[in-house]
């Protein structure tokens, strides 16, 4: 006789880790527009 086994469930967003990998991702992306944002204000102050 087979067994079925129930699928395992998918991750919640709601657990520890995920949301802390999702606050970094979150942060690496806004220091990386910050930067980029830096460049451009720099580059536009030389060239004046």
């Amino acid at each position: 006789m087979t067994t079925h086994r129930a699928p395992k469930p998918l991750a919640h967003p709601s657990r520890p880790v995920e949301r802390a990998v999702t606050l970094a991702l979150l942060l690496a992306v806004l220091a990386g527009l910050a930067w980029i944002g830096g460049m451009i204000y720099t580059l536009a102050e030389w060239s004046f």
